[in-house]
């Protein structure tokens, strides 16, 4: 389900009010792919909710350059929303979530294990709220950009 950002702090506070966990993840998620799933199904497993905080297609332009993405924001949002590991999705137009993660100080935060503390940049983030960081190891030669090159190449 897709939430608005103003409202995803209520939102917090009504799980963790009735004793439940949060996580959270964050990406672009442009191509589904198998590695996705994977990744979102040990995101879930950390917690009774989890939260995918979706780059928006600015803020995917902006990373990813010009061509990106290939699908729009609202179609993402709806794929992601659709699969059972998913329970929320909420928007952002940075390049990174720092910000909206500290607004919402969910128990436990998951990154793809290409990160590590030192080199996560929203460490001091974490840190500071007490959230416990989980790094996801990646499903070798799933990625968008693979599936990109495969079709550029037809």
């Amino acid at each position: 389900m897709l939430v608005k950002r103003e409202d995803v702090r209520a939102l917090i506070d009504v799980i963790h009010h009735s004793g439940k966990t949060v996580v959270c993840t964050n990406g672009c998620f442009d191509i589904l792919h198998a590695g996705h799933v994977r990744y979102l199904e040990k995101t879930k497993s950390f917690a009774d909710y989890s939260i995918v905080l979706l780059n928006s297609d600015k803020s995917v332009k902006s990373i990813k350059g010009p061509s990106r993405p290939i699908n729009n924001e609202n179609d993402r949002a709806e794929i992601l929303s659709a699969l059972r590991y998913v329970d929320y999705v909420v928007l952002f137009d940075e390049d990174s979530p720092k910000n909206l993660l500290d607004e919402i100080k969910p128990d436990v935060y998951t990154k793809g294990a290409d990160y590590n503390m030192e080199t996560l940049p929203e460490a001091d983030i974490m840190k500071k709220n007490g959230t416990r960081v989980e790094f996801i190891e990646f499903v070798e030669g799933k990625s968008t950009t693979n599936i990109i090159e495969k079709m550029q190449k037809r």
